[in-house]
């Protein structure tokens, strides 16, 4: 509670003296909230003019809802304070506009109160222009509310009505080069809205909206950690963007730009900003903590695609442990955002290197975070079922990857129904629904599920799930996805002995995926296209295939295609009269075969392994039980 200006009477001494008491028990170590409420609640018996009242209402609204969980009473004294700065004289528009915050916050988030928390927002922001900073705060936070909905539509209009705002108010961090119109909150909101939009995958609206930004800011001459950390937002963006659409390659040198500007912002000293010149400028997109965290994460979703396991290995365990320190002192639900998301991806690379103990273990903890903040199992749930049946996939549980696949699917369809009845009772486009965000997991999912139906000979669902999967009547807009596709296509051909029309499939997946560096996929067309030359009689052919392939996956290191082509080296050089390689190729296969038989052993004698049964409700804690580590068939 900071000092605050009073009104000039001759008894403002009581006022004075409570406060600071209050303050005193506050900041005490352990704070004494109690004693600090007992305090402000003797202001009362002054009879203090309106604006003191409704501040005191605010102070004890804040510290109850913050410190206690009596939410009901906390609520009472927050809508107290908004009704009293309602008719007080200008000169408490912070206790006004604070206090709709954190009542809407109340409403929203421990009352389940939606609408309540809009309609308060919305007449606070209606009233609220001559005061820039609540204006912009109000309008961040009533988009969050909309995007937290899933209605992107009416937080991209408050966004860019923020946008257009910022740039009335000539909102800098400093006065050098820039105009009025070009504004550090201007290029939040523009950022934000872009976020929104790249969600929704409107990159027509996206790429000139993040060109502009650009433009803006390669032209500001501000202090370097500002100009830096929109930066970063920038290039999040950018990044983020070419990884959604599977162009790995394409995104290098934006990503390594994006590894420059972080450094850049931890060399710098914040201790050496100037203050922000106008109050709208005191936003700040995320803690230079946080941010480190998220680069680490785009550049371990970045190497999961490239097919570089051990790079992406590396920066999971450095995220995590950054994570780690900073739950200590920091409970953003943030941080279990970015920890669940290392984990989905690095669980993947355990599965691509052979570890299947550890990345059930990792499942465990994903499961585990999202115990602990249960809003991700609404978020994440398909995605947890999804890695359930990649890991039931690799240990050749293929009903139990039946199931897990097929649960993923029905959820992301619940909520697309779901979605969409929301949408049509509040008047929005049905396009809009939340799982528009999500078409690759949804296709990444159904591309697994089609090998699994391939390995078990189940050709009526197999035929069912292709002709909604087929990339070229569906085509997907992540480039990864399209060739993965042609693979799936290649392998069903295969499968039914029809060599050259695989072929075909096969060749456009490997065009496709060589074009963005696709190691995973170039690998695993490869030592498919080695096979049907094998099965063909071209062993010359076939070799062309399987060396190149089995290097790549050595590469990467991918276990299942390094043991394909061990088994198909053998079969050419004994084809080829070279029993000594032939031999050698067939101690190579023996010895990967022998390293899987043991891994998979040691993986089903953990209790985790039954996670792979759950496939509805809530997940069975029990069988989460380890902590596991805290570092860190053929699988897409």
């Amino acid at each position: 509670m900071a000092a605050v200006p009073l009104p000039q009477h001759q008894n403002d001494s009581w006022y004075l003296s409570l406060l600071g008491l209050a303050e005193s028990f506050r900041t005490a170590n352990p704070p004494k909230i109690k004693l600090c409420i007992h305090c402000l609640e003797s202001i009362f018996q002054f009879n203090p003019p309106p604006g003191i009242e409704a501040r005191t209402h605010l102070q004890l609204g804040s510290l109850l809802f913050t410190h206690t969980k009596n939410t009901d009473l906390a609520r009472s004294h927050l809508e107290k304070a908004w009704l009293l700065t309602q008719s007080v004289p200008a000169g408490f528009d912070d206790v006004r506009y604070e206090a709709a915050a954190i009542l809407a916050n109340l409403y929203y988030k421990h009352q389940n109160q939606i609408q309540l928390a809009k309609s308060l927002l919305r007449k606070a922001i209606s009233t609220s222009q001559p005061a820039p900073y609540w204006h912009f705060r109000l309008l961040f936070q009533l988009a969050q509310i909309h995007a937290w909905e899933g209605d992107n539509i009416s937080a991209c209009e408050l966004l860019g009505h923020g946008a257009e705002s910022a740039a009335m108010a000539g909102a800098y961090y400093t006065s050098v080069g820039w105009s009025s119109h070009q504004t550090n909150t201007r290029i939040m909101f523009m950022l934000s809205k872009a976020m929104l939009l790249l969600m929704d995958k409107k990159f027509h609206e996206v790429h000139p909206l993040l060109a502009l930004c650009n433009s803006m800011l390669e032209s500001w001459t501000g202090h370097p950690t500002h100009r830096e950390t929109l930066r970063v937002f920038l290039l999040v963006l950018q990044v983020t963007n070419f990884l959604m659409v599977g162009q790995v390659k394409s995104v290098k040198p934006y990503l390594k730009q994006l590894q420059q500007s972080i450094q850049t912002i931890t060399a710098l000293h914040t201790d050496d900003e100037p203050p922000p010149s106008h109050p709208a400028d005191l936003f700040q997109w995320l803690p230079k903590e946080h941010m480190c965290v998220l680069v680490y994460l785009v550049t371990v979703m970045h190497s999961m695609q490239a097919g570089y396991m051990d790079k992406a290995q590396k920066y999971t365990d450095k995220a995590l442990m950054q994570i780690e320190k900073l739950k200590i002192l920091d409970s953003s639900p943030i941080l279990s955002t970015f920890q669940l998301m290392l984990l989905e991806h690095i669980i993947m690379c355990r599965l691509v290197m052979g570890q299947q103990s550890i990345a059930v273990q990792e499942i465990s903890q994903a499961c585990h975070v999202c115990h602990e903040q249960p809003k991700l199992f609404v978020t994440h749930g398909a995605q947890l079922h999804t890695l359930l049946g990649l890991y039931a996939m690799s240990m050749g549980c293929l009903d139990s990857a039946e199931g897990q696949l097929n649960a993923a699917l029905r959820i992301m369809s619940n909520t697309m129904a779901a979605s969409r009845l929301a949408s049509s009772s509040q008047g929005r486009p049905q396009t809009e629904s939340r799982l528009s965000q999500q078409p690759e997991l949804w296709m990444f999912t159904s591309l697994n599920l089609a090998i699994v139906y391939l390995r078990s000979g189940k050709n009526q669902q197999l035929l069912s799930l292709l002709e909604r999967i087929n990339p070229d009547t569906y085509p997907s807009s992540s480039h990864a996805m399209t060739a993965a596709g042609y693979y799936i296509r290649g392998l069903q051909s295969f499968f039914q002995e029809r060599y050259h029309e695989a072929k075909r499939y096969l060749r456009e997946t490997l065009k496709m995926s060589n074009a963005e560096d696709l190691n995973r996929l170039t690998s695993c067309s490869l030592v498919l296209l080695g096979h049907i030359f094998l099965s063909l009689g071209n062993s010359r052919e076939s070799m062309n295939m399987v060396l190149p392939a089995m290097q790549l996956a050595s590469k990467i290191p991918d276990v299942d295609i390094q043991m394909w082509s061990a088994h198909l080296l053998k079969d050419l050089y004994h084809m080829m009269g070279d029993p000594i390689r032939a031999g050698e190729g067939g101690q190579m296969h023996y010895n990967f075969s022998q390293q899987q038989m043991n891994e998979r052993f040691r993986s089903s004698q953990q209790i985790e392994h039954n996670l792979i049964q759950w496939i509805d409700g809530q997940c069975p804690m029990h069988l989460a039980v380890t902590d596991g580590p805290s570092h860190s068939g053929t699988i897409l």
